[in-house]
């Protein structure tokens, strides 16, 4: 075992929605990689619940199908596929009725000492209802903690009424609100570029940064989710939970350390700290759009109004850019601009901290534009963080001056694999270290915030501009920053 990887004690891992989507293509191939770098203790145990009818042996040949489709090939070992395939059960019980909870039980009476994890990869509507099953079911110890997966609720009524529900049988430290992208390497380095360097923190407030922008783009469309996508929308289903998420970790004040609730103290503070935006402004600060038929890089795409499931008249917005801006003393006149949006060009995470510009220029004029300083953290794909700098054009014949960067990228500096942000953060679970997922109140504190935008929308009845796949989202979203004498960073690697 490599000394980085740190056991963890024994377990259950219990994931309800076992069959589904995201337990098949993320949380089952993220436990197999746990187990292929030696971390899994020898008593640990991974049993999915679905309504499915399946005995233990087919849902492990299901299992050997995603991993096949989801592992790389040559990280597949027979040896530890053997060995964790015994580790795997499958339980079929009705979620919110009676059948199939004493065999689920009978499971786990073997276990009742071990750490036992639920893992709710269903929709929010059953949360309550699970918690209040297994509560009744005697399946909740001291030594159990609950994964609540995105989104919690809707509004800020209905995430309410599901933190009362699942927090009437689980107590606060036992839940754990997962965002993946909080397990990211590149976020997580975030903490270590500003807390762990001094060159940053000195400039890391108004007077040295101009500006902040965070895009989460994707290529694809709605896929297989037409009828949950169509309630939920750009707004909810990425900026209320990714994106505030990683504005937090930009913004935050330092915390006094980096324990369990410091960080989520700070977080919580700059939920608080950002500006409502109501109906007076929404029109300026916020853009709406809707894909059109297109063409992204693998061919010719349909709109979203003629994708299954989705009603003819629908208003959801695919595409959401919102200028955000924090009211506290470090980051007074700085906006956040926030976009995000299906069958855009490229499927890319980053942030974008843009610097001030020089405040005088002692160069002739024909040495080149000075472009100001910028640092680029890029969450996915092609994980890096780059400084860009101006430098001098190297020869004789003048001053010449050409923008370059330090270039700090992970495939190249680290040249071993490195866990991805489920297999970090199904351990996290495990150890009880909650310092990566959400509380109650940060939860509650974004949705507060991103209400008023949705109140407000729905108050002036604009339907969301439309934008042709294959774009940067509407025109709209290019106005709302060039109305502020800035640009996007579009294209991510032109400038790079």
């Amino acid at each position: 075992m490599s000394p980085s990887i740190l056991p963890v004690d024994p377990f259950d891992y219990v994931v309800f929605g076992g069959t589904g989507d995201l337990s098949l293509r993320k949380l089952l191939p993220a436990l197999y990689q746990r187990d292929r770098d030696g971390q899994l203790p020898s008593a640990g145990r991974i049993i999915a619940v679905s309504r499915t009818p399946l005995t233990s042996s087919d849902f492990r040949a299901m299992v050997g199908d995603a991993l096949r489709r989801h592992v790389p090939a040559n990280e597949i070992d027979p040896a530890v596929w053997q060995r964790f395939s015994a580790r795997i059960e499958h339980a079929s019980l009705d979620a919110t009725g009676a059948a199939g909870w004493p065999d689920l039980a009978g499971l786990l009476a073997e276990g009742a000492d071990r750490v036992r994890v639920f893992y709710l990869a269903t929709s929010p509507e059953l949360f309550g209802p699970i918690c209040k099953r297994l509560q009744e079911a005697g399946l909740v110890s001291e030594r159990s903690r609950v994964v609540l997966e995105k989104p919690i609720g809707r509004d800020l009524a209905s995430a309410r009424r599901i933190n009362d529900e699942v927090g009437g049988v689980f107590a606060e430290r036992q839940i754990f609100r997962i965002d993946h992208y909080l397990g990211k390497e590149t976020v997580q380095n975030l903490l270590a570029l500003r807390f762990a360097n001094s060159l940053f923190e000195p400039l890391w407030r108004s007077g040295s940064i101009d500006h902040v922008q965070i895009t989460v783009a994707e290529t694809i469309g709605i896929e297989n989710r037409g009828s949950y996508y169509d309630r939920s929308g750009a707004l909810r289903d990425m900026v209320q939970n990714h994106l505030l998420q990683l504005l937090c970790l930009v913004a935050m004040e330092p915390p006094l350390s980096l324990d369990r609730e410091s960080v989520r103290d700070e977080k919580l503070k700059t939920l608080r700290a950002l500006v409502p935006v109501g109906i007076e402004e929404v029109g300026q600060k916020t853009v709406r759009g809707q894909y059109r038929a297109g063409a992204i890089a693998a061919g010719p795409v349909r709109g979203y109004l003629d994708e299954t499931e989705i009603s003819a008249d629908s208003t959801t917005e695919t595409f959401v850019a919102i200028k955000a801006e924090l009211h506290n003393w470090r980051w007074a006149g700085v906006p956040f601009y926030l976009r995000t949006g299906k069958r855009l060009p490229e499927k890319v995470s980053e942030i974008v901290i843009q610097f001030r510009p020089v405040p005088h220029c002692i160069f002739p004029a024909d040495a080149g534009e000075i472009v100001p300083n910028r640092l680029v953290v890029r969450l996915q794909p092609d994980e890096h963080i780059r400084l860009h700098l101006m430098t001098k054009d190297p020869g004789p014949g003048g001053l010449r001056l050409r923008p370059a960067a330090l270039n700090l990228s992970f495939a190249e500096t680290f040249k071993h694999r490195f866990p991805d942000a489920y297999e970090r953060l199904l351990m996290d679970v495990v150890r009880g270290n909650p310092t990566l997922f959400m509380r109650r109140d940060e939860v509650e504190a974004a949705w507060g915030w991103t209400e008023r935008i949705l109140d407000a929308w729905a108050l002036r009845g604009d339907r969301p501009k439309p934008y042709t796949a294959g774009t940067w989202g509407p025109s709209g979203a290019i106005a709302m920053i060039e109305r502020d004498g800035r640009t996007w960073h579009d294209e991510p690697g032109a400038l790079e």
